[in-house]
Formats: C-alpha cells, sequence, structure tokens
C-alpha cells in the first residue's frame, strides 16, 4: 500500500528536528562560553594572587632594608603612609578599606535587595585599589596581610565576570563570590582544601549545594596556576612533625586552647570596638579626622616597630617562619607587639587583612607558652597549635583555621590536636566576642554613602 502521507509532513518534521538540533547547539555553545568566561576568570586570580604576593614580599623586603640602614624612617614612612593610603582610599577606593571578607559578605548578603543603598563594594576599581594600596600600607610598616584580601578581589573579579556570562546559564551571583572569595584565599595560601571549607563555613552558610561545583572548579584553576609559578611549596615550608604521633597531653591542648580562646576572642573584640565609631573620643576623632588619626596610627606602629626591632612590620610571614622552624629568636614580647601593631593597623582604616598577622600573633604566643612549658610537644610544635588556635578564635571558623595550619605546614600528623585546639579556641572566643566578619558585614548592610571626609 503506498505511503500516503503528504510530502509537506515530512518535510515539517525534518525542519522541526534541524531547529531542535540547532537550539542545542546554540545552548552547548554558550554552555561552553561560559565555562570559558569562567576558567578564564579563575586563571585571573591566581596570576593576581601571584603578583600580589610577589609585591607584598618586595614592600617588605625593601621596608625592612631600609630599616636597618636608616633607623628612624619607619617614623617617617608610616605617618605619612597611613595618611595617603587612607586618603586615597577614601577618595577614589570607597569600600576597599579593611580586610575585604565583610564586603563580600555584605555583598552576598543583600542579594534580592537592589534598592538598599551601599557603597561599592566589589568592582574592578576595588581590585585596583586593593591591591596597590594594601601594598603601600604594608610598605609603610603597618601590620596587614594579603589574604583577606585576596578574598575581595577574586569575588570581585567574579562579580565582574557574571555580568558577562550568558543570561541563560542563570548562574546565582552569590555563587560567583562565593567561588571567587574561596578561590583567593585558596591562592594566597596555596591551600585549596582550606578554600572549599571557607566557603562553606564563611561565605555560603544557607546556599543550595550546586554552588558547590563552581567553588571547587575555581579553586582548582587558581590553585594550578600559583602552583605554577611557586611549585608545590607549603606556606611555611615543611615542618618536621616526627614526633606528633606521641600521646596526646590533654593538659597542654587545653591550656593552648585557652590561652587562644580568650587573646583571639579579645583581639576581635577590640577589632570591632576600635572601628565602631561609638567608642568616645577615639571613635569620634577617627569619624570626623581619617586621615589625621591614621597619622597617627602610623605613629604607635612605627614606634612597636621600634620597640620589636622591626619585627611587627609588614605580615608577619617571615617572623612566624623563623618561630617554626626554630632559626633564630624573637623577642618574648613579639606576640603582644605583633598582637597591638595589628590592632592600631586594622583601626587607622588602611586597606589589609588579619590573617597572616594572625598567625604570626599566634606563633609568638606559642613562644611563650612553650617557655612555660617542657616536655611534651616540641616548641614548633606548639607554635603551629596556637597558630591554629589564634586563627579559629579571631575569625570564629575552626574547621577553616585548622585545615589551613595544617595544608601550610603538611602537618597531618597533628591533625586530630589541631582540631581539637581550633574548635575549643573558637568556643570560648564565642563567650567573648560575637562573630568578626558578620559584625563587620552588618555594618556595611545598614551604612548608607556617605561624603568622605578628610
Amino acid at each position: 500500500m503506498p505511503d500516503e502521507t503528504p510530502p509537506t509532513t515530512h518535510t515539517s518534521r525534518a525542519a522541526a528536528a534541524l531547529a531542535r538540533w540547532r537550539r542545542r547547539q546554540v545552548a552547548y555553545r554558550h554552555l561552553w562560553l561560559g565555562r570559558l568566561i569562567f576558567w578564564g576568570g579563575a586563571v585571573a586570580i591566581g596570576l593576581l594572587a601571584v603578583g600580589f604576593a610577589e609585591l607584598i614580599d618586595l614592600c617588605v623586603e625593601t621596608l625592612h632594608g631600609l630599616h636597618s640602614q636608616y633607623p628612624f624612617w619607619p617614623f617617617v614612612i608610616a605617618p605619612a603612609g597611613g595618611a595617603l593610603v587612607v586618603w586615597l582610599t577614601r577618595r577614589y577606593f570607597p569600600g576597599a578599606e579593611g580586610s575585604g571578607i565583610p564586603q563580600v559578605m555584605a555583598e552576598m548578603a543583600r542579594h534580592g535587595d537592589r534598592h538598599k543603598p551601599l557603597k561599592p563594594l566589589l568592582s574592578l576599581r576595588i581590585v585596583f585599589g586593593k591591591i596597590t594600596l594594601g601594598a603601600g600600607a604594608i610598605f609603610s610598616g603597618f601590620s596587614m596581610g594579603r589574604e583577606g584580601p585576596m578574598v575581595q578581589i577574586g569575588a570581585a573579579l567574579m562579580a565582574a565576570i557574571g555580568e558577562r556570562l550568558p543570561r541563560r546559564l542563570q548562574v546565582d551571583r552569590r555563587h560567583l563570590l562565593a567561588a571567587g572569595g574561596a578561590a583567593g584565599i585558596a591562592a594566597a595560601f596555596n591551600t585549596p582544601l582550606a578554600g572549599i571549607l571557607f566557603a562553606i563555613e564563611e561565605l555560603s552558610r544557607g546556599m543550595a549545594d550546586r554552588m558547590s561545583g563552581l567553588i571547587i572548579t575555581a579553586i582548582v584553576i587558581a590553585g594550578v596556576v600559583t602552583q605554577a609559578f611557586f611549585g608545590n611549596y607549603t606556606y611555611f615550608g615543611w615542618l618536621n612533625l616526627a614526633s606528633a604521633t606521641t600521646p596526646h597531653h590533654p593538659g597542654m591542648l587545653f591550656a593552648i586552647a585557652l590561652m587562644c580562646g580568650l587573646a583571639g576572642g579579645s583581639f576581635a573584640r577590640l577589632l570591632i570596638w576600635s572601628t565602631s565609631g561609638s567608642n568616645g573620643r577615639l571613635g569620634a576623632w577617627r569619624t570626623r579626622y581619617p586621615v589625621r588619626f591614621a597619622a597617627a596610627c602610623g605613629l604607635v606602629v612605627a614606634f612597636l616597630g621600634w620597640l620589636s626591632g622591626g619585627t611587627t612590620f609588614g605580615t608577619g610571614y617571615g617572623e612566624a617562619k623563623q618561630l617554626l622552624d626554630q632559626s633564630g629568636a624573637l623577642p618574648w614580647h613579639y606576640g603582644l607587639d605583633k598582637f597591638l601593631a595589628t590592632l592600631v593597623s586594622f583601626a587607622s582604616g588602611i586597606p589589609g587583612g588579619i590573617f597572616a598577622p594572625s598567625l604570626a600573633i599566634g606563633a609568638g604566643l606559642g613562644q611563650n607558652l612553650g617557655d612555660l612549658f617542657s616536655g611534651g610537644y616540641s616548641p614548633g610544635m606548639i607554635n603551629v597549635l596556637c597558630m591554629a588556635g589564634f586563627l579559629a578564635a579571631v575569625t570564629q571558623t575552626p574547621i577553616t583555621a585548622f585545615v589551613i595550619v595544617m595544608e601550610m605546614v603538611s602537618g597531618y600528623g597533628l591533625v586530630i590536636d589541631l582540631m581539637i585546639v581550633s574548635l575549643l579556641a573558637s568556643g570560648i572566643s564565642r563567650t567573648v566576642c560575637p562573630p568578626l566578619y558578620r559584625t563587620l558585614a552588618m555594618r556595611y548592610l545598614r551604612s548608607a554613602p556617605e561624603k568622605p571626609t578628610v
């Protein structure tokens, strides 16, 4: 029996199939275009982390060289540099001040509330200001780090990339910000696992699970870029933990956690208080004359640097590494000096983070605690435990803290001890201070654009 289907029917079916195939091809092209753009952003984060690290190292090395040759140089550069950096920040880069993590959290929290007035917290201008002014502040002698700023830098880059992704991909902006921030901190420390945990523990509470693929992809790509330049290194080198398999010492672990929890919680509370604007005459002076206040903070930073023999200047990376490998002695009061220098630096309003200085403070406290105890843990191991405990107490992110330290020193033999100290120290800190970054992020959410004054 002959086929009675009209030829036009065969033609329409073929045309419909061809149209579906073309739509699929267009969708695949958009998908791969979006992936390539996203991967390019992760590569850019890794490259910026490498360049930022090299720039900071150059600034610290130059500053120490000038200080050794001209002992009173910090008393000139610190107040002048601090005043200039704060003026430039407020005049041209509002939103670049401080760590950068609260800004990212504020941007993520205001998702869907586009009518709330906020200063621009994530932009390519902020990226430029965060890098240049952060390096300038460290060159001036302020005690700040680059790891927190890399969170804001990474999130800002991903925010810019999100505007260029094909709309049909419907990628949530919060997911991009979390992925960029996590990639930034992972690339800065070369600790990919800690980057994932930081995104989960701090940046992405309450988000959908499908964002995890974005985070892991961004972290892996940024990590590959940094390792291509620096090799398979650990942030503080390889620590000899041959004796880390000895039995745990509950009394010493509790003593470390108690000291770090109280010190870290007090440190975080002072950071919040110093920038609140409602702390009496000091807050009024800081609010009304921010540039003059920054210059005064620079004088205090210079004095603390003179008192400590220049060890409080910069990020604290070199001093912490020196305490870990026991390659030289530092003043017994180094931990307290770094504590005060970082507090004053943060209060001044300059761009810079507190991750690396917190690790240095923890190592300094570990040096003091090691002098009180004999036997059990080696001095280097006590320093490692105190670094994790103090960082956990300051940030109240215990999982991120112990994983960061574990990855930085390849201290897998101390993983149980690091977990115990970090969890206890974080719990003790919560009785002293509210969460640092979330408290500061709420200030950005409550703030409205204001005209800077000098």
